[in-house]
């Protein structure tokens, strides 16, 4: 019951199209599904880790989200908005160049969004929030946290690889202006929570 409870978490978490489920969406357009996967292999190994850090108890959890909230959200804000800048799709050839598969290997795919995820502030305040309504941060015993942590990455990973494969299944079915519009939409949707997490934690 608790891995199921976890599993469903992990789908919470990353089902939202944020804008991790665009860069998602815009990689396996541009580099086929495993592009997609190995993006959410990098976000399914940071949901794992919040839901480590979180099993081991939630008040320990919120005091380290408090002291790391400041560099957090700088580092965090200023990366999105890089991501944001360099994704955004330029020149009269715009269409093909949001469509040119880029040259990235996985490990870096995965590395990228994974850093991505653990500074995306939206990321930290989905796990504070869900773990404390459903009680999954008052597990006792190390068997139960290993079934949270393996629960949640596990409902991380089988949306990522959905999503990856039915972008996948319908990419020769999409027109090609949807390749364009979805790399500004990921470049818009960065840009506006990286401005929103350097308000947040400024002001």
């Amino acid at each position: 019951m608790l891995f199921l409870k976890a599993l469903l978490t992990g789908l919470a978490i990353a089902a939202p199209l944020g804008p991790i489920g665009a860069l998602c969406i815009q990689r396996v357009l541009r580099s086929g599904f495993l592009a997609g996967l190995a993006g959410g292999l990098g976000t399914a190994l940071a949901d794992g880790l919040y839901a480590s850090l979180a099993a081991m108890g939630f008040a320990a959890f919120a005091a380290l989200l408090e002291r790391i909230s400041l560099p957090l959200g700088l580092l965090g804000g200023g990366f999105l908005i890089w991501l944001a800048i360099k994704g955004w799709p330029r020149g009269g050839q715009a269409v093909e160049a949001a469509k040119a598969p880029t040259q990235r290997g996985l490990l870096p795919t995965v590395a990228t969004t994974f850093a991505l995820t653990m500074a995306n502030p939206a990321t930290v305040l989905s796990f504070a929030a869900i773990f404390a309504g459903l009680g999954l941060a008052e597990t006792a015993s190390t068997g139960a946290a290993l079934a949270v942590v393996a629960g949640v990455f596990l409902g991380s990973m089988l949306w990522w690889a959905f999503l990856s494969g039915l972008v996948a299944a319908l990419h020769h079915r999409l027109p090609d202006s949807f390749a364009l519009w979805t790399a500004r939409l990921s470049s818009l949707m960065m840009g506006g929570f990286g401005l929103w997490s350097l308000a947040r934690v400024l002001l």
